[in-house]
């Protein structure tokens, strides 16, 4: 059976995203046109556009899973960051490529950021393939994110944090905006953060349970 991954992906579009108050005519073009099922694993294209994370890369060899978000919170989150033609981004936990191509439509350079290995190279090949100029992929630690390419106009965390690292805020230029799921489960809410005259303030935009990234966990101190 062959499936129409063309109108799966209008589906997905109007029935996942625009119903969730994802307006933005340039970022809603971006995900009619970007090819999601290209971006996960051979046995799950089918399932590419469900309204659900898919798994990109098992946990295993100390590594954490690696999930891509589901369409709707993925859209609002940028859709708040309000991405500009000429904006750099880094695509903090960037997957298989998936929300970079995407991002690469509506920003000059995007800078995949992924820290397992097989996954980072996975996206590196995908994203060549596509045809998508405009993004490097790198591989390193998410929390660090990477100051080589830095300051950012808009950092995009796919996934949910316990607090977002003091490098990123630091990563971020002048008028900045940064979007992150804060908190886990039913708790948690994105938000996102502005850098103006140096300072970094926050505003939550909307609630969302998404995937967690191990690397964000916040790191308990015991007093004795």
């Amino acid at each position: 059976m062959t499936v129409d991954f063309q109108q799966l992906r209008v589906k997905m579009v109007d029935g996942q995203v625009r119903t969730t108050d994802v307006t933005q005519v340039s970022l809603l073009a971006a995900m009619l046109s970007v090819p999601r099922e290209e971006y996960v694993p051979e046995e799950r294209r089918a399932l590419a556009y469900i309204d659900e994370d898919i798994e990109l890369a098992p946990a295993g060899e100390g590594a954490e899973a690696r999930y891509l978000m589901e369409p709707s919170p993925f859209a609002k989150m940028v859709q708040v960051a309000e991405i500009r033609p000429g904006d750099r981004v880094l695509d903090v936990a960037c997957g298989t490529g998936y929300s970079s191509a995407v991002l690469a439509r509506l920003a000059s350079e995007v800078i995949a950021l992924e820290s397992i290995a097989t996954v980072a190279e996975r996206a590196k090949s995908i994203l060549e393939a596509q045809g998508v100029g405009n993004v490097e992929v790198v591989q390193g630690a998410l929390a660090e994110g990477h100051c080589v390419k830095a300051p950012y106009d808009v950092i995009v965390i796919n996934g949910s944090v316990d607090e977002v690292s003091k490098e990123l805020f630091d990563q971020l230029a002048e008028g900045g905006r940064l979007v992150a799921v804060v908190g886990t489960g039913n708790a948690g809410r994105a938000a996102i953060y502005v850098k103006d005259d140096g300072h970094v303030s926050a505003r939550t935009v909307f609630n969302a349970a998404v995937r967690p990234l191990a690397e964000f966990a916040r790191t308990i101190a015991f007093e004795f």
